[in-house]
């Protein structure tokens, strides 16, 4: 069984939450896996072009391209993401909005896959978290476990963050805050998200294990994105 984990932050991999947490979950897996950062790559969003109808293969040339293999050969997914003004990072939102070229003639090449949605955010990383469970749910991924948590906002870092009224760092702390290493936020120094990552990946290559039938994952998917979609008319 592989894994594909992706790591939608900007940021270089040694600092990046999001990395690490991606990372944490794909080792305790048990399972071989990949790492793909997305950082510094070029990927557009969805143009619309309808250019994948026929054969469900994006007409987009971009740093896309070497990555849809990875995505089609994987049997599961850990993916995680930014939280940018309480939603996904720009680049992280790009690259699943391009997983529409699977979708046209009833295409199944994601159907039945398992996932892991991961969320780091100045605050909180649920709000990404969230998102990536709803690209996984479009694609008939069953989201097997969602892993938030709290990284380092810009404002620690910008050089304004003990005077800027509006930034991260005065709302948490409030006036005549004073930036030192230990306030920063760092999953590494959040036991419980480390650990709920480390469960995550556990319970991820377990279900991989244990006799995966992507054909049951699939029809109850299918029959939970049924009845949301009922329930919103």
């Amino acid at each position: 069984m592989k894994i594909l984990g992706i790591s939608g932050s900007p940021r270089k991999e040694d600092v990046s939450g999001t990395h690490q947490l991606v990372r944490t979950v794909l080792e305790a897996s048990g399972c071989d896996y990949e790492l793909v950062s997305l950082r510094k790559k070029q990927i557009s969003g969805c143009i619309a072009c309808l250019g994948c109808v026929k054969d469900n293969v994006c007409k987009v040339k971009d740093d896309l391209e070497p990555i849809r293999e990875k995505i089609v050969n994987a049997d599961a997914f850990v993916i995680g993401a930014s939280n940018y003004y309480s939603t996904l990072n720009a680049i992280t939102h790009a690259f699943l909005e391009r997983w529409f070229q699977f979708r046209h003639q009833e295409g199944n090449l994601l159907w039945g896959k398992l996932g892991v949605a991961v969320g780091v955010g100045g605050s909180a990383g649920q709000a990404p978290a969230d998102e990536i469970e709803k690209f996984f749910l479009y694609n008939f991924i069953e989201t097997v476990a969602k892993v938030s948590g709290q990284g380092a906002a810009s404002c620690f870092s910008c050089g304004y963050g003990e005077t800027c009224k509006v930034g991260l760092p005065y709302l948490l702390y409030g006036e005549g805050v004073k930036i030192t290493p230990e306030d920063i936020p760092d999953v590494k120094k959040q036991p419980k998200v480390i650990e709920s990552a480390v469960d995550a990946g556990k319970l991820l290559g377990q279900r991989l294990k244990n006799n995966h039938d992507r054909h049951a994952v699939t029809k109850k998917i299918q029959e939970k994105m049924m009845s949301l979609l009922k329930s919103s008319v």
